[in-house]
């Protein structure tokens, strides 16, 4: 069947978890995961709520692929309102928290309300129960990890978890599990922490069962796993190269946004690439990278594993950050590192050990710390309003700010608001590099056209993951396209965010799709799931989910006015590289993009588009 057909609901203020039976009519039309969850929030909380108030809801869900033999099944996902945008949030995460819920029982848990005192939630299959948080308030995701598996003598329970950053609200807060896996974006943890949850805790043994036809299932796992094996991006580069195999690529084609996009190239990308991980230092001898890693039944194998250089300023006095631990993958090197004109890898490696570590999104914290760098250089900011001198450029900047972030100290409160809000304080709007709130990851659109549309139309602000046409635009997947042209973007990066939709809500990772398209996914999910899941089927589904997440924005009041880039990237033309002189053409891809969409001018579904995908 795909699904336990069972709901947590988890109402903070009361105490109380209550079962419930799954809606198998809105299974039947979102799927799983992201878009079952979705279709839960919006049915259930107003798009006008505070995000941080006890009235918003927060959802971890599993997809019917999550926990069973398909490739990178081991996805959750985390929906709600997200503080940093007021959009709907989405943020996903692989590692093994997800499997470890559908092992349990369960394909949803809802949290509602506020627990006045912390809490955290204890699952173990059938058996749920909060219990007193108060030990663990002020703790690290780590050690919060550490202390529950110890409370309850048990080293195989998953638990997913806030730091310091949720807890004090900053605005890019992440929910960590698995110790470096992360639902990363759009301030989810700041929600959890707005209500008293501290973590969530799970141990199931029950596993995965009432696949609707097995023989089926493993035969069309076993070819969907070939196809990955036999494709170059999913078999050896990512495997042995991770993520970081693109920061010298994109660099090259001159869209490797760089000083808060000030630039497009970064002159020390190669010091703080893939291939530099690999390295042997001077100081020891041993490369950055340890060993690449997997998530729950992956065999791709993109993690990091990596030991920061013990001489390093950083770290020289503190060992608590010598041992092997979850590495740099490409955005959150980006964000931190050319971002900022960083170039010192172990700099890097260490405010990327602090973002898992309290739980702070890298590629915001990275990207906000841009913007106050050039704040700083213009003379908006000053060394006394910063505490420190902070230079493009300097790596112990970004390591005093990574560490007064993560602890909610002095000038980090302000960079745990966000660029948007922090260029807004300082009368410098046009310098946040974001989309609805959310600042971009690791590709100038400049470079890559499709990618600017993608960024301005995503429904959770600025996002590679919800229409990644940089595999078309780059790497030629599933069709090479010019990344430097308009003509045909609006019908790619609809095609994009609609089939997206459809690998997140089936509970699988988005990085399949360098090798998979629909037509591999679709017999896993037909022989898994009861009910007709054809390749139409499945095609409406994602448009589906992507109207709803539209409406909820529309409802909270988003619209084509927020379907923008910054103007840096729109009229300041890219100085150097393939993409020199160019600009983002947005102005001429949105209205194409909202005709294809069947959408009005005001960037709104139409009621034909809405009656055709069953929302009206």
């Amino acid at each position: 069947m795909g699904w336990n057909r069972k709901v947590l609901r988890v109402n903070l203020a009361e105490g109380t978890c209550t079962p419930e039976p799954l809606n198998m009519q809105w299974a039947d039309e979102y799927l799983g995961s992201r878009g079952l969850a979705t279709k839960y929030l919006v049915s259930e909380t107003d798009p006008k709520v505070d995000p941080l108030s006890p009235d918003n809801k927060m959802i971890m869900a599993t997809g019917p692929l999550t926990g069973t033999m398909a490739s990178t099944g081991g996805r959750y996902t985390v929906v709600t309102k997200g503080p940093l945008t007021g959009a709907i949030a989405c943020s996903n995460s692989g590692g093994f928290f997800g499997a470890e819920m559908k092992f349990a029982g369960w394909d949803m848990v809802i949290f509602e309300g506020r627990s006045p005192t912390p809490v955290y939630l204890f699952i173990e299959n059938e058996r749920a129960e909060l219990r007193d948080a108060s030990y663990l308030w002020g703790r690290s995701c780590w050690e919060t990890e550490e202390s529950i598996r110890a409370q309850h003598q048990d080293p195989l329970i998953r638990v997913s978890s806030i730091g310091r950053a949720g807890e004090n609200q900053v605005m890019f807060a992440c929910i960590v599990n698995d110790l470096h896996r992360a639902a990363g974006r759009s301030g989810v943890g700041a929600v959890m922490g707005s209500k008293n949850l501290k973590a969530v805790a799970i141990r199931g043994t029950k596993g995965v069962s009432g696949i609707r036809d097995f023989p089926g299932f493993v035969r069309a796992t076993s070819e969907a796993k070939k196809v990955l094996a036999g494709n170059p991006v999913t078999s050896e580069g990512l495997p042995k190269f991770g993520t970081q195999v693109l920061m010298n690529v994109i660099n090259e084609m001159g869209a490797l946004p760089t000083r808060n996009h000030r630039d497009v190239q970064f002159e020390d990308a190669s010091k703080i690439s893939a291939e530099a991980m690999h390295e042997k230092r001077p100081s020891d001898g041993k490369p950055q990278l340890v060993t690449n890693a997997a998530c729950f039944g992956c065999t791709i194998a993109c993690g990091r594993i990596s030991a920061i250089d013990k001489t390093h300023f950083t770290v020289k006095n503190n060992p608590k950050y010598w041992g092997a631990s979850g590495g740099l993958e490409y955005e959150a090197a980006w964000a931190l590192g050319a971002a900022n004109g960083v170039g010192d890898l172990e700099a890097l490696q260490y405010a990327n050990l602090l973002c898992n570590e309290q739980g702070m999104d890298p590629i915001s914290f990275g990207a906000t710390v841009g913007a106050a760098m050039e704040l700083y250089e213009t003379g908006v900011l000053t060394k006394e309003r910063i505490g420190l001198d902070a230079p493009f450029g300097s790596a112990e900047a970004l390591a005093k700010l990574a560490e007064m972030t993560a602890t909610g100290e002095g000038f980090g409160k302000e960079i745990g608001l966000g660029s948007k809000r922090l260029c807004e304080k300082y009368g410098h709007p046009e310098l946040s590099m974001s989309v609805k709130g959310q600042e971009f990851p690791a590709y100038d659109s400049r470079g890559i056209q499709g990618m600017g549309l993608a960024y301005a139309t995503s429904n959770r602000g600025a996002c590679h993951l919800r229409g990644y046409t940089v595999a078309s635009e780059v790497l030629g997947v599933p069709v090479k396209t010019d990344p430097h042209v308009i003509e045909g973007k609006a019908e790619l990066v609809k095609a994009f965010q609609d089939a997206t939709a459809v690998f997140d809500s089936a509970g699988i990772c988005v990085f399949t799709s360098f090798a998979w398209t629909l037509a591999d996914v679709q017999p896993q999910i037909a022989a898994a799931c009861d009910g007709d899941w054809s390749m139409d089927k499945l095609a409406t589904v994602g448009e589906r989910i992507w109207n709803v997440e539209r409406q909820f924005n529309n409802a909270a009041g988003l619209g084509a006015q927020d379907d923008n880039l910054p103007p840096r990237l729109t009229s300041e033309p890219a100085k150097s590289g393939p993409a020199k002189g160019m600009v983002n053409r947005l102005a001429e891809m949105l209205p194409e993009y909202y005709g294809v969409r069947g959408w009005t001018a005001e960037g709104t579904p139409t009621p034909e588009t809405l009656s055709r995908l069953g929302l009206s």
